[in-house]
């Protein structure tokens, strides 16, 4: 059996103004934007060439056993990108505050950026050269 990941609900405190940052400074692409039951409006947003959305709601956790996590609790989500310099100056030309990218390591996969939502959940895009001519399903499938 195989398990996809297809979507993070995230908390932030408003729906409209994340909905906005991550579609105007990210370019993700708003997929769903409507009530999908009785006081529950769900936007998900796809950033371009992802398999795994994010979905941002008022009352999601409602439905949900457990804890409602705080809006800007999430740390450590993760974009990949086949070329950082590229990508930082494609979100910088959007507006987004981000950071220089960083190469931690030398191997690929060694380089990060970071940023915040306007809610504080902290985000790092990770530069993977090799994604720009290898799907991510085969480049994991034929990692040593």
């Amino acid at each position: 059996m195989e398990y996809t990941l297809e979507v993070i609900p995230l908390p932030v405190s408003d729906v409209d103004r994340a909905m906005e940052f991550y579609r105007d400074k990210l370019g993700f692409h708003v997929d769903i934007d409507q009530e999908v039951m009785p006081g529950m409006r769900i936007v998900q947003l796809t950033p371009p060439g992802s398999g795994c959305s994010i979905a941002l709601a008022d009352t999601l956790w409602d439905t949900m056993d457990g804890p409602t996590p705080a809006p800007g609790s999430y740390q450590g989500l993760q974009l990949c990108v086949a070329d950082a310099k590229a990508a930082h100056a494609e979100l910088t030309a959007r507006g987004l505050e981000i950071s220089e990218p960083v190469a931690h390591a030398p191997q690929d996969g060694g380089t990060f950026m970071y940023f915040k939502d306007p809610d504080g959940n902290g985000w790092a895009i990770q530069e993977y050269r090799v994604r720009g001519t290898t799907p991510l399903r085969a480049a994991i499938v034929s990692a040593p």
